[in-house]
């Protein structure tokens, strides 16, 4: 176990070095410095003055180790718009979409393992193929569109005319999709509950919950498919091998073999996919947070961008790398518990 986490922290150390140094190095594609943080009055000598106190004048490998020597000490450098230091401002941001995140994660961990499991169980049933369609459909719609359909169709004050028709069945249809009492579909809500230093959660509210749904099921919708079909496929290969044929013929209940048995080594290959979607879905979140108007990291980060905030830019990148190297060592532990025949060196028992 010890030597499995020395090799995994020198493997997130070395790949965290990557990535600082990629981050580092598009800077200067990102735009110059001074021109978030000087006026077009300064003369090109103050200007250049200002280059040579900030070292923008020294060599690539100075800049960097001068970056790299800040950076480990938690300094990623002050956000030109906000006026404060990078990391600061990522952590007020960082609550809201780790929520969004949570609970989207929550949604398909609910959905998808039920219904790849009877998807598997029973394949020729009519609910099996029905959910595979949906599936096949859902796979292929982008996440804002899913967003927009929903504010379409739940949220507050929203007129649907999506049928035509000013009497009978069209207006009935309209009237039916147009909510008046529907679910909020912009940002987090006011009734926030403080938990630990910047964290504001509305998981423990009633109107932080209602306006946290729509945003989950929208980002939870583009992951959802993907892990219905990769349970229902490795839960059928699961079910062909001879371990659970000689199972049946010791008689074991159905239940205990689906369950106990199959279920548990489907689960190996799917904790492989989805500590990795987990880090995707922090990605994900940019689309998600922007059609909301979600006040999270995706959508700071293309603020970020659109103002050429670049220590809050390479701030963001580097969070985002860590997420993902914290979440794939985690996921190489929760094998072992899952499966004790796998060593964590990677090595079967």
């Amino acid at each position: 176990m010890l030597a499995f986490l020395v090799q995994r922290i020198s493997q997130a150390l070395l790949v965290m070095f990557v990535i600082s140094v990629i981050a580092f190095a598009i800077q200067d594609g990102l735009g110059d410095p001074l021109q978030e943080m000087v006026g077009m009055s300064v003369s090109e000598e103050e200007r250049e003055a200002i280059r040579e106190e900030l070292g923008l004048n020294d060599p690539f490998l100075v800049q960097y180790f001068r970056f790299a020597g800040n950076a480990i000490q938690g300094d990623l450098g002050n956000s030109y718009f906000y006026s404060k230091p990078a990391l600061e401002v990522i952590g007020e941001h960082l609550p809201a979409t780790l929520e969004l995140v949570i609970g989207a994660s929550l949604i398909i961990i609910f959905l998808s393992v039920p219904i790849g499991v009877y998807s598997a169980i029973r394949p020729q049933a009519w609910l099996s193929k029905f959910f595979m369609g949906v599936s096949t459909v859902g796979i292929s719609i982008p996440v804002f569109l899913t967003a927009i359909v929903l504010i379409q169709l739940f949220s507050i004050g929203v007129t649907v005319n999506w049928f035509p028709g000013d009497t009978g069945w069209g207006q009935w249809m309209n009237e039916f999709l147009t909510t008046e009492g529907g679910l909020p579909s912009y940002g987090r809500g006011d009734d926030l509950v403080h938990l630990f230093g910047t964290w504001h959660s509305g998981l423990f509210t009633r109107e932080g919950l209602a306006h946290l749904l729509l945003p989950c099921i929208s980002l939870a919708s583009i992951m959802l498919p993907l892990f219905i079909r990769l349970i229902r496929a490795e839960m059928m290969e699961v079910l062909q091998s001879d371990y659970i044929r000689f199972a049946r013929a010791k008689g074991l209940s159905a239940g205990r073999i689906n369950f106990l048995h199959a279920l548990k080594n489907t689960m190996l290959p799917v904790i492989t996919v989805g500590g990795v979607q987990i880090g995707i879905m922090v990605a994900y979140t940019i689309l998600t947070e922007t059609v909301f108007q979600w006040p999270g990291l995706g959508l700071m980060f293309l603020e970020a961008i659109t103002r050429s905030d670049i220590p809050l830019i390479v701030a963001y990148l580097m969070v985002v790398g860590l997420i993902f190297v914290i979440t794939n060592t985690l996921v190489d532990l929760i094998y072992g518990l899952v499966n004790p025949t796998v060593k964590l060196a990677g090595k079967k028992a």
